[in-house]
């Protein structure tokens, strides 16, 4: 089914009312959440809208708290998020590094004490709009096997990188697991098995069934080897920096956590029009290149993102019809 853009964010936004946010706080969790599905990413836009309802019952999520600034060293800060709403913590850290980078050429925040901070790519997107280069990565609770083992020692550590361009921003937002766990739901709500196996049941066998894998929380690494170790550094990274917790310290709940964020003023190293022509190479590089069989293309991080964002404001944003009558559940008439 369909929903328009602006119903979305005003019934978010009045369930939101209903739990304690002030009118701004409100209207800015429910504009992440709705431009989230916007774009096309339900898995982490309203599906996962829910879910972060629960995380206020659960105390895990402090409504009113605002992060604080705890350390600096030149173009580098550390705040405590205080366990506020992890999207508004990012939103902040994310505008505190584009101050810095105005100042500095770069900016570095280093947030602790955080929660999930929902789409990645927001801030990425953030910096862009502003036109910095974005980058941001987080730790979560162990929901990933480190290559070799069997059990879940190491988080799916997300990582975004977001590039300015004319036409269109490039943007990566990965997991480092094959699989987020917002998009196993999706799958997993549809009834369909993964394209390829994406981790390992209970009992240690690797399967593409997204809800055995959702239960074991036992996703595989993406690359293997090299996924894992890149989830264990960039987890390093952002408790090291930030002076919070880890991984393993997440392993009851999901909350605490630590996040990096940066943004560089690349006009100020790199004139725009050289800019251009690097990522105009890269594109046509790549897009030049023969295709995998039954391929029709290949793409570049964020390429269908603008895309998207227009047809779905014009036809309505695609969205699960039982996950929105769940939500719909919620508001008060």
């Amino acid at each position: 089914m369909t929903v328009e853009f602006n119903e979305i964010a005003e019934v978010l936004k009045r369930i939101l009312l209903q739990y304690g946010f002030n009118d701004d706080k409100a209207s800015t969790v429910a504009d992440l959440f709705a431009r989230a599905s916007l774009d096309g990413v339900n898995s982490h836009g309203i599906n996962r809208f829910p879910f972060f309802l629960k995380t206020i019952d659960r105390g895990w999520v402090k409504v009113d708290a605002e992060p604080v600034k705890v350390g600096s060293l030149g173009a580098i800060e550390q705040w405590d998020g205080q366990l506020g709403p992890g999207n508004l913590n990012a939103l902040f850290c994310m505008e505190r590094t584009i101050s810095l980078a105005r100042i500095h050429g770069i900016g570095c925040v280093a947030l602790r004490n955080t929660n999930h901070w929902i789409r990645a790519g927001s801030y990425g997107l953030q910096a862009v709009d502003q036109g910095m280069v974005g980058i941001c990565f987080t730790n979560t609770k162990p929901n990933m096997v480190v290559w070799g083992g069997a059990e879940a020692r190491t988080g799916n550590n997300p990582l975004v990188i977001a590039i300015p361009n004319k036409k269109e921003p490039l943007l990566l937002d990965m997991s480092v697991s094959l699989y987020s766990y917002g998009k196993m739901w999706e799958y997993a709500n549809r009834g369909e098995e993964l394209p390829f196996e994406g981790g390992l049941d209970e009992n240690g066998d690797i399967t593409r069934d997204p809800l055995k894998i959702i239960q074991s929380e036992l996703s595989l690494p993406a690359g293997f080897w090299k996924g894992s170790g890149l989830s264990i550094m960039l987890d390093l990274l952002v408790s090291l920096l930030a002076n919070g917790q880890t991984s393993s310290e997440l392993e009851k709940d999901e909350y605490g956590n630590c996040q990096v964020f940066i943004s560089v003023d690349l006009n100020r190293l790199v004139p725009p029009r050289d800019q251009a022509s690097i990522i105009e190479r890269v594109i046509k590089y790549i897009k030049d290149g023969k295709l995998m069989s039954g391929q029709k293309e290949v793409r570049y991080p964020g390429e269908r993102t603008l895309a998207t964002r227009k047809k779905q404001l014009k036809d309505g944003v695609e969205v699960d019809a039982k996950i929105w009558n769940q939500i719909l559940g919620k508001v008060n008439h």
